[in-house]
């Protein structure tokens, strides 16, 4: 009881999120979601779910390390123009890594800012990207339990909202501690921060820094939006993920 009210108060470390953090040279927000402890006293399991942001950004070095990591899956939750306008190199100079390109937010932007409309707020955004975007999560869901055992990496553009809303999905259903889930998807503002400073220098700091900005309050929003509807599990069944797809992507991150 002692180890699970520890596990339960802990919302995570500098040091934890240093031995989470992924050395893939020019990417500026991978991490893997191993490490995170559970509500029963565990931790998720290592090498097996990473998150990050655009591949498009690797270098030679990058990609080799990529390589040498053992990566088997890479979805990309980008819009298709994106992936059209900055291409994946994993296809081409990693062709052992299976890749494929599922857009999480509806086909375009433009779809995605009518179904979205003005409710996605930040600190509302998960909660409407599930209840607005029902088919393309399923999509995206089922092709993470149907791949390779081995590890897998999920990515957008920052690395932030589209990858964090998966992220806090799969880390909910493996029932890592909330403070910890929120401490993960808040993570990213801290990653990007002075690397997209850098990158875009002829942009206002101040909206730069705003844009960037991932409330802790955007997950438990989340996880009272899952409370409401039965919890992470229900939910996912009533998007159509089957029995086995939920126990798939549970054993991803739990024993």
């Amino acid at each position: 009881m002692a180890r699970r009210l520890k596990s339960a108060t802990r919302a995570g470390t500098a040091a934890d999120d240093a031995r989470r953090r992924l050395d893939f040279p020019q990417l500026l927000n991978a991490r893997d979601l191993g490490g995170c402890p559970t509500l029963d006293g565990g931790e998720t399991r290592w090498r097996s779910l990473l998150r990050a942001d655009d591949l498009a950004q690797l270098d030679a070095a990058g990609l080799r390390a990529l390589g040498e990591y053992g990566l088997e899956t890479v979805i990309d939750l980008r819009w298709p123009d994106e992936a059209q306008r900055q291409p994946s190199p994993v296809p081409r100079a990693l062709p052992q890594i299976r890749y494929r390109q599922l857009s999480l937010l509806t086909p375009s932007e433009d779809e995605w800012q009518l179904r979205s409309g003005a409710d996605a707020t930040k600190a509302l955004w998960n909660c409407v990207a599930l209840e607005r975007v029902c088919a393309e999560l399923r999509a995206v869901l089922a092709a993470i339990a149907g791949a390779p055992p081995g590890p897998l990496l999920f990515h957008c553009f920052a690395g932030k909202d589209r990858t964090g809303l998966i992220a806090a999905l799969l880390l909910a259903l493996a029932d890592v501690v909330p403070a910890v889930i929120a401490r993960d998807y808040a993570l990213s503002s801290h990653n990007l921060r002075d690397g997209y400073l850098r990158r875009y220098p002829n942009t206002n700091p101040e909206h730069l820094l705003q844009v960037l900005h991932c409330p802790e309050e955007g997950v438990y929003n989340m996880l009272k939006f899952l409370a409401h509807a039965g919890g992470v599990r229900t939910y996912l069944r009533e998007i159509g993920l089957s029995g086995a797809e939920i126990a798939a992507l549970h054993a991803r991150l739990r024993e």
